[in-house]
């Protein structure tokens, strides 16, 4: 919902339609029966967050309550930030427009330490003050989650509470929680916190007192119930909540795709990797489970393309069965299957050749190290005879990109270890040139090590700056070679994740002085500089050295103890041994328990499927189908209000979409890459307005263009109506086209409607998308053009011109951009 000082901030933003909050599949509710309201916030650009799998996850979760309204906000990019100030507009919510602060919990997603500036970009953008203790209303409640609230520290001054492990149950009990105190009238902020520090996964930072002595940090509880948060684990997966209905976002996506959690956890024990320890254990749905999931959510949304998603894919029980179930389901329906990166060493040659049906992009492996010796030490458990094969086999079926991910500045890395990472590169290269394999390309993608926290390389010193540098311009220099592309992560975003990951809470005045000399959006390369945190780093007096450079003794407390990952520390420190001894250690979902600490074996556990024949889907006949008939279709329909800010690709795959839902049956197009016959006549530019739009569809005989309009126009978003249909046929476009346009505060100067009027001619150079200049005489493109009344003007306008209203506004009335912008402009029925 959007307010009128919203719609004049749109016209002038990037991407405007991110900011509308009308997709397909979100949920507003009416506040009059709500008890509990829930803002689910993602600290990075809409494209980013509506990808994020969790947020859907948890925004399904609490809707399904009829007394809990959670909704969405993301950041808003620089461009709008900047607007909302100016305007003095405060940031709302996508769902209903509600203003931040009305919101009794206001949940960030912790995902990644540069996002930290973009929460106080969010909060000043609410007008919400930074720290807990100078919030002095009980609500907003401020909350935090995901992997980097497994060391909350350096931002646990901002927070009222962490919840801590898997959200979906903390989140419901919290809300629970705060609608029992609401009844009973609680007036104090202390009492919410205080009952929500009894529930499991719930950390409240102001419960203790931070003490610092020799540099080092030391957190002293207040209560005795709350001294050790434990990370809240969910027993039973395949039974747990999974949205069935997922959210459509508008725009571009970076996951623009149906995503089907499979499993969660993984039992590879990567020294260096957090998500293996803090998701343990491993957890798996069941193949039914999946199919059911997959098949709902195909139908709700009409996406082309789904994912199967977990830690380590490779590893579920009856992934063969799935992918051959799955992409056999879909085919039909024109639906790639897609799996994210796979280890060498859990690739079998029928695997393989199952994963030839799945779309082709690039095919990832992650040997993280260049050498033996350097994947022992990391517990990385492949060899380069498992590389090797597994790059053969994927160039055999069909791909012509491998992507390969390493990781250097390891624990024990020296240079030897860099060498034997470029020879294994090179090695590849030269094998698939003997297979005549020619067109094969090598992505290398090189990461610093980041210590994390609850890692048992937790206590291992990171390298610096200049040192990274060297080993990756060693790297670079000897890989620049034909058919290879390296790239890499920025080492200096490297040290600020690092300082972070291992941080304690002197580090909120830092983030708070980055923010303020300008530090938004650190995470994405174009907004970072690294001289606005080294200032703050200055003013605030942070010693990079201590934090991140040092050596632990694994015998000193650390300031994230008091987060329980249910994982050991005796565990992590016998890792961190095994790791200087080059010993691995066995995956427990194939050997026996490794004895980490997580699993009860009563209400924790691995859950795993292997009963692959429990569940088989009948096989559909093999019979030659009937060759189907089609009919084709105009289908006239408007796009209006806040569609105008749909951008025409993006209209175009709201409506394929729409269709899929609508279960109506579009022709494809044959060949390699079969496309849906649709097409549409005009390609308005965005924030026009429109009555006269036209979709040219074939569709099967077997529907009633009645139907058709009568169900596409159910699964269409707010501003998108078809209202008309006709058999199609090769017409010619109509001559001219009819405009009205409105201006917003403005009214038109009638002298130079009449002097437009009087002229012979008007020539004026006009530049194509493509860049050529030609010129225009807009006297004989303009047929009509009258006044309504002061600030209404009538336009008709030759169609094959290529001129549009906000040319002829300039031009005749000498209108500036912001005005035309503003302008409401209406393409009319002739």
């Amino acid at each position: 919902m959007i307010d009128n000082k919203l719609q004049e901030i749109l016209p002038f933003v990037k991407q405007p339609a991110r900011y509308t909050g009308s997709e397909i599949n979100s949920i507003k509710k009416d506040y009059s029966d709500i008890s509990a309201s829930v803002l689910l916030a993602f600290p990075d650009l809409y494209e980013i967050g509506t990808s994020h799998l969790g947020i859907q996850i948890l925004y399904n979760i609490l809707n399904k309550k009829k007394e809990v309204a959670a909704e969405r906000v993301f950041a808003p990019d620089i461009d709008m930030a900047k607007l909302l100030r100016k305007k003095k507009v405060l940031l709302s919510s996508l769902e209903t427009g509600r203003a931040l602060k009305r919101f009794d919990i206001i949940g960030f997603s912790l995902l990644y330490e540069l996002n930290y500036t973009n929460i106080l970009l969010m909060l000043d953008l609410a007008d919400i003050p930074f720290f807990a203790s100078e919030r002095k209303d009980i609500f907003p409640l401020i909350i935090g989650g995901g992997p980097c609230a497994s060391n909350p520290e350096p931002v646990a001054d901002f927070f009222d509470a962490f919840a801590i492990g898997d959200g979906e149950e903390t989140l419901l009990a919290m809300t629970d929680t705060l609608i029992r105190l609401k009844k009973k009238k609680a007036k104090d902020k202390k009492d919410f916190l205080y009952e929500w520090s009894k529930i499991e996964g719930v950390y409240i930072p102001s419960f203790f007192k931070a003490e610092y002595s020799d540099g080092f940090c030391s957190l002293t509880p207040k209560y005795s119930h709350h001294k050790k948060i434990k990370r809240a684990v969910i027993s039973d997966f395949d039974n747990a909540i999974f949205p069935e209905m997922p959210i459509i976002p508008y725009g571009k996506p970076i996951h623009d795709r149906l995503k089907i959690e499979v499993a969660r956890g993984c039992s590879a024990g990567c020294r260096f990797c957090l998500a293996g320890m803090i998701y343990r254990p491993v957890r798996e749905k069941s193949l039914k489970t999946i199919s059911e999931l997959c098949k709902k959510g195909a139908a709700s949304t009409g996406y082309e393309e789904l994912s199967l998603l977990s830690l380590s894919i490779g590893d579920y029980g009856c992934l063969n069965r799935l992918i051959e179930q799955t992409v056999n389901f879909f085919a039909p329906q024109k639906v790639a299957v897609s799996l994210p990166s796979m280890r060498a060493d859990s690739l079998t040659p029928e695997m393989m050749n199952l994963i030839k049906k799945i779309r082709k992009t690039g095919f990832t492996i992650a040997p993280e190290a260049g050498s033996q010796r350097l994947r022992n030490v990391i517990n990385k458990n492949i060899t380069y005879q498992q590389i090797e094969n597994t790059v053969l086999n994927a160039f055999g079926l069909g791909w012509q990109l491998i992507k390969l991910y390493f990781m250097i500045g390891l624990p024990t890395e020296t240079d030897e270890d860099i060498f034997e990472l470029i020879e294994l590169v090179k090695r590849i290269k030269a094998v698939l040139k003997e297979k005549k394999y020619n067109r094969g390309n090598i992505n290398v993608s090189v990461s610093n090590f980041v210590p994390k926290a609850h890692t048992p390389f937790q206590w291992e010193p990171q390298l610096s700056i200049n040192e990274v540098e060297r080993r990756l311009n060693i790297i670079r220099d000897n890989l620049n070679i034909r058919g290879v592309r390296v790239k890499w992560h920025n080492p200096q975003t490297g040290v600020l994740e690092g300082l972070f990951s291992r941080g304690d809470r002197r580090l909120s005045a830092l983030i708070l002085s980055a923010y303020k000399n300008g530090c938004v959006f650190d995470g994405w390369s174009e907004h970072f500089d690294f001289t606005l945190w080294k200032k703050a780093l200055e003013e605030t007096g942070i010693d990079l050295d201590f934090y991140i450079y040092g050596q632990l003794k694994t015998e000193e407390p650390l300031c994230w103890d008091h987060i329980d990952t249910r994982v050991g520390k005796e565990f992590l420190i016998k890792e961190l041994n095994n790791a200087f001894a080059q010993k691995t250690t066995p995956s427990c979902k194939d050997h026996k328990c490794s004895e980490c600490g997580v699993c009860d074996f009563k209400k924790i556990a691995p859950e795993i499927f292997t009963d692959c024949d429990k569940y088989l889907e009948e096989k559909k006949s093999a019979d030659k189908p009937d060759i189907p008939a089609y009919k084709k279709y105009s289908l006239l329909f408007s796009k209006k209000d806040n569609a105008k800010f749909f951008g025409h690709l993006e209209m175009a795959k709201i409506f394929l979409r729409a269709l899929k839902r609508a279960k109506i049956s579009v022709k494809f197009s044959s060949g390699f890459h079969p496309m849906p016959k649709v097409s549409f006549e005009d390609s308005l530019p965005l924030g026009m307005e429109s009555e006269a739009e036209t979709m040219n569809i074939t569709v099967l005989d077997k529907i009633t263009p009645q139907e058709i309009v009568e169900n596409l126009n159910k699964e269409l978003p707010s501003g998108l109506f078809v209202y008309d249909f006709k058999e199609y046929k090769k017409s010619v476009r109509a001559d001219e086209e009819i405009y009205e346009v409105t201006l917003k505060h403005e009214i038109f100067d009638e002298l130079k409607l009449l002097d437009f009027k009087k002229l012979d001619n008007l020539i004026i150079k006009k530049t194509s998308y493509k860049g050529k200049d030609k010129e225009v005489d807009l006297k004989k493109v303009t047929k009509e053009i009258d006044l309504k009344n002061k600030n209404k003007l009538r336009l008709v306008l030759s169609a094959f011109a290529g001129v549009r209203p906000s040319l002829i506004l300039k031009e005749i009335f000498g209108l500036s951009e912001d005005i035309i912008k503003l302008a409401k402009i209406i393409k009319k029925r002739s």
